[in-house]
């Protein structure tokens, strides 16, 4: 298939990697290109196979999916990395959105969400629930440093009402939940995502919550809160 979805799968389980295989090659847009069971099997085979995307394991033999993500988001700019994990136990998992992944899926997605994430990282959407991002943010907050930062500088290109907005996603909040909590339509409110992460120069919806905790928008205690 020329024009499906071109995945390769990295984890070092095969089983793990025949199931992700069923579940993906069982729609008639996506096609599985390759696997890979470590790392540095994992950049052989990006390098080679030119993929889309990869679904990427955290914990690996010779090279990690931390450092794999981050020189795939280096060297192939063009092909998405989705982190595969169990956020309540790879704290590490935040060190590969930081290296650039587009996004994580819990290992145990059901295989509906598996397909609609891959369909919609191609389509150059974040896809997972911010809510989750925070919560993995939560757990591996306190393995990081916060920089020194000056927040009123990086944010002054931001209106007042995209502030707001900028603290809602950084606590996790859904584009409804923000609508409901500001008073506004969906759309409005994805209209300012969009400008929000344009202004910030953000990738993603992903890297936006990071930002907001790594900017002091947003602390721990505040990630995966739905009060304002």
């Amino acid at each position: 298939m020329t024009d499906g979805i071109r995945v390769l799968l990295v984890d070092d389980q095969e089983l793990v990697r025949y199931g992700l295989r069923l579940v993906l090659e069982a729609q008639p847009d996506i096609v599985v290109v390759g696997e890979a069971a470590t790392g540095v099997e994992a950049l052989q085979s990006v390098r080679r196979l030119q993929p889309d995307m990869v679904l990427m394991d955290v914990r690996m033999p010779d090279l990690d999916g931390i450092e794999a993500t981050k020189q795939i988001s280096l060297r192939h700019p063009d092909t998405r990395v989705l982190v595969l994990t169990t956020y309540d136990r790879d704290e590490f998992a935040f060190g590969a959105l930081k290296a650039g992944a587009a996004g994580f899926l819990l290992k145990n997605t059901r295989p509906e969400e598996l397909v609609a994430a891959v369909r919609a990282v191609r389509a150059g959407d974040s896809v997972v629930s911010p809510r989750v991002t925070a919560k993995l943010i939560e757990v591996a907050v306190p393995h990081l440093e916060r920089p020194d930062v000056r927040p009123d500088d990086e944010l002054s290109a931001l209106s007042d009402r995209e502030r707001e907005v900028f603290v809602l996603v950084g606590r996790g909040l859904t584009n409804g939940e923000i609508a409901q909590t500001l008073h506004l339509s969906e759309s409005t409110v994805k209209a300012h995502v969009g400008r929000i992460l344009a202004k910030l120069q953000l990738p993603n919806r992903v890297q936006a919550v990071i930002a907001a905790y790594e900017l002091g928008v947003v602390g721990a205690g505040g990630l995966g809160s739905s009060a304002p």
